[in-house]
């Protein structure tokens, strides 16, 4: 069997991100407004657990759908850039790259204007198989935002990759649907790796309680569930263990892309053969890292600074 090209390829939402701060209000029709600062940046759960993966110095590539306009050329340039492998990614001729105007008011708190765009065109043809059997790992981020590949048709990419000796892992997005379990379960039979959120886990699993929540998913044969946890950290399950660890206390600055930072490190673990507490651990820290900084990925480092802060912490 050949080495395969990819560690992990991401699968999933790109977003060009517009943020502008302090936004007071809309202005009145006809009139402007000024702002302190406005800055743009890559979003969107593939693209950010992408970079992540990538900072850790994971081998990893990107497929999904962006338009031929200037916001996917930057994405697609900030990818390179980060040594993320792009090439798998579809430029849509008609819908835009999607896009989220997010508004940032005097005391930290954001709004968001968002374009679905080309996210909402993946269909089971764009996907270049190819690619997915070279790569260790496939991992499906932000389930829920891709209506044309949601469900039934991320469930046979996921088996077809499966049939190919690739292992299958899995992150949500809010479902503003409410479809929720009826959306995924498809899926939930061909995950091998289920990273997502405990909120969105919670509807999903109609369960309230992290070890409950853990075992519904279980019992799809889905073998690791990882939920993320927000400030409580996170709580991993297996047939064999289980586990809830803390977060690491860090000055935190903007917590966008945490959560796919933690997909990031955990995958990473994975791929680095760590034993599975330290795998959490790694994802936990990565999570911790990113939210230091400004934007959903500038403040992930790599595995040895993100050591670092492990130990100090006695990690």
């Amino acid at each position: 069997m050949t080495e395969p090209t990819y560690d992990v390829l991401c699968l999933g939402i790109m977003v060009a991100d517009v943020v502008a701060r302090p936004v007071k209000g809309l202005p009145k029709k006809g009139t402007l407004e000024t702002v302190e600062r406005i800055e743009l940046h890559t979003g969107g759960c593939a693209v950010n657990t992408g970079i992540s993966l990538a900072r850790l110095g994971v081998r990893v590539g990107l497929m999904g759908k962006a338009g031929q306009d200037g916001f996917g050329d930057y994405i697609i340039n900030v990818l390179q850039r980060n040594g993320v492998d792009a090439g798998g990614v579809v430029r849509d001729p008609v819908n835009n790259t999607s896009g989220t105007m997010v508004m940032v008011d005097q005391d930290g708190e954001r709004s968001f204007i968002h374009y679905v765009g080309a996210n909402g065109a993946i269909r089971e043809e764009d996907i270049d198989f190819d690619r997915v059997r070279r790569a260790r790992i496939l991992h499906v981020a932000g389930h829920n935002l891709m209506p044309g590949f949601d469900g039934e048709v991320c469930a046979r990419v996921l088996q077809r990759a499966r049939a190919a000796g690739v292992t299958t892992s899995l992150d949500t997005a809010w479902d503003f649907s409410g479809r929720w379990l009826a959306l995924i379960e498809p899926c939930l039979h061909q995950v091998d790796i289920f990273v997502p959120s405990f909120e969105e886990a919670k509807e999903i699993a109609g369960r309230e309680e992290p070890d409950d929540v853990a075992d519904f998913f279980l019992n799809y044969g889905i073998k690791t569930v990882a939920l993320k946890m927000g400030s409580q950290g996170c709580y991993v399950k297996t047939r064999q263990e289980a586990f809830a660890l803390p977060i690491f206390p860090v000055q935190a600055v903007d917590a966008t892309g945490a959560g796919d930072a933690f997909a990031g490190g955990f995958l990473a673990g994975v791929v680095m053969g760590w034993d599975l507490k330290q795998t959490a651990r790694l994802g936990n820290a990565v999570g911790a890292l990113c939210v230091t900084a400004m934007g959903a990925t500038t403040g992930v480092r790599s595995v040895p600074e993100t050591i670092e802060l492990m130990k100090q912490y006695g990690v």
